[in-house]
């Protein structure tokens, strides 16, 4: 079962929280059993969906370090269907304490076995770093998602990313497979946009997805309040090429057939449920 998926960038501020919180909420809005795990101690996932981080006692150290049971770190969250391991700063330590451990490689991989088949999809936000964290998450893995954005600055880090990738399937883990490259950031006004999509579709041929996020206000409101953007306003075009990028990746990955029975609803009902929550909440 192949339903393990890192989104990783060595490169921060390329989209990558954004797009593994607004596709976590969108396959969850469709009906899948998502659980999005959290592995960067600034935990912008996690505040991303709702959650006060100062509050949190058990988090994805918990999971990775001291190996407590992944069913005692899994939250609800405010919406149906999505799950979270959130994570705090107590993350930033965990590479020192990984790095003495036999099998440290391994660690997440370890603790995901008994909750892997729990879920149709889990989603791993990975660090902006290529450290232990962002190579635990590589191990654990069946597909790595590449966020890009659409500047010069980001294609220049990416020949490392693939062989950190490169170095992790041929030693640690053979499974792994590049699942596919997500552009995001674009600003089709400027040329160095286009260059960079058409540069990006050259290399990596169909492991491109063909949606592309564009640069948006709204995506950048959204973490403010607390919610994904396709939540915050669904109707503002990054809410909608994200919808576009996760149709492709229900396709890309065969998906589709195995959960078509499960009626999606639309981002309508997914704020009326949210709002049904914090009603039953107090």
């Amino acid at each position: 079962m192949k339903n393990i998926f890192s989104l990783c960038n060595q490169k921060g501020g390329v989209g990558k929280t954004t797009t593994a919180v607004n596709l976590s909420a969108i396959l969850a809005n469709k009906g899948y059993h998502v659980l999005l795990i959290d592995m960067d101690a600034q935990a912008n996932a996690t505040s991303g969906l709702g959650i006060d981080k100062p509050s949190l006692e058990l988090t994805t150290y918990q999971l990775i370090v001291e190996k407590v049971d992944p069913n005692e770190l899994i939250r609800k969250t405010a919406y149906e269907n999505l799950d979270v391991v959130p994570a705090n700063s107590d993350l930033a330590g965990a590479d020192l304490e990984l790095i003495s451990r036999y099998r440290r490689e391994f660690s997440l991989k370890e603790a995901l076995g008994p909750i892997k088949t729990n879920y149709d999809i889990i989603l791993l936000d990975c660090p902006p770093s290529l450290g232990l964290i962002s190579v635990n998450s590589l191990v654990a893995s069946d597909y790595v998602i590449i966020p890009l954005q659409c500047e010069y600055y980001a294609l220049e880090g990416l020949g490392q990313l693939l062989h950190t990738i490169q170095l992790v399937r041929e030693n640690l883990n053979p499974e792994l497979e590049i699942g596919g490259v997500v552009l995001t950031m674009a600003d089709f006004r400027t040329n160095l946009t286009q260059q960079v999509v058409e540069e990006v579709r050259e290399y990596f041929k169909d492991k491109a997805f063909q949606a592309v996020i564009p640069r948006s206000i709204k995506l950048s409101e959204a973490p403010s309040f607390g919610k994904p953007a396709v939540v915050y306003d669904p109707h503002n075009r990054g809410s909608k090429s994200y919808e576009a990028v996760a149709n492709e990746f229900l396709s890309r990955f065969s998906l589709v057939k195995e959960l078509q029975f499960r009626a999606p609803r639309s981002p309508i009902d997914m704020n009326a449920s949210e709002k049904a929550s914090h009603i039953s909440n107090g």
